[in-house]
């Protein structure tokens, strides 16, 4: 159990048959009444963010996630494969779990899978991925200058915006994060 006054950035908790992540917290002191602490919460497992207030000395328990290095192997259909490195364990895992997640990730590549009391609520994809642009207009001499970006087409299928000056069979680093074209390798 972790009371309210010692929440931090980032800490998961249990509440209300939920698990939140708490991306701000803040300690009120207002002149007339009882100090508060205002948290801003997100639903790990659906990703809604709600805001709410807890005396300083109200617990909650604090939730374990579990990260799991696993590399993905292959989906068919609306089932994406994992295994485990290790143990060379196989889970399979529904499209709504994964959702947009492997979108930039290739066949055999590591990913990490999150749980809560063996219950998979999420796969995070590797920071930055190396791919090869396999469709894209050819940018024209002297258009180089300008700063401005194209649409490109990946080897995963993804649709990314890149410079003019990137052609077909380039391989360029994306952030997953965002989405973002960072370089050419």
């Amino acid at each position: 159990m972790i009371s309210a006054g010692d929440f931090r950035n980032g800490m998961t908790i249990e509440l209300d048959n939920g698990i939140y992540q708490i991306i701000e917290f803040q300690h009120v002191k207002p002149g007339k009444g009882a100090a508060f602490v205002r948290t801003k919460l997100k639903n790990v497992i659906n990703g809604g963010v709600v805001e709410r207030t807890f005396r300083p000395t109200e617990k909650c328990p604090q939730a374990r996630i579990d990260r799991k290095d696993m590399q993905y192997l292959y989906s068919d259909g609306d089932l994406y494969h994992f295994m485990d490195v290790d143990t060379y364990d196989q889970i399979a895992l529904n499209e709504e779990t994964v959702g947009d997640a492997l979108k930039f990730v290739k066949e055999n590549e590591m990913c990490k899978i999150c749980s809560h009391n063996g219950n998979v609520f999420s796969v995070e994809p590797p920071l930055f991925v190396e791919l090869e642009i396999t469709e894209t207009e050819p940018g024209f001499k002297g258009d180089t200058a300008t700063g401005a970006n194209k649409p490109a087409t990946v080897e995963t299928g993804a649709s990314v915006n890149v410079p003019l000056f990137v052609n077909i069979g380039d391989k360029i680093k994306i952030d997953t994060r965002t989405g973002e074209y960072l370089s050419r390798v």
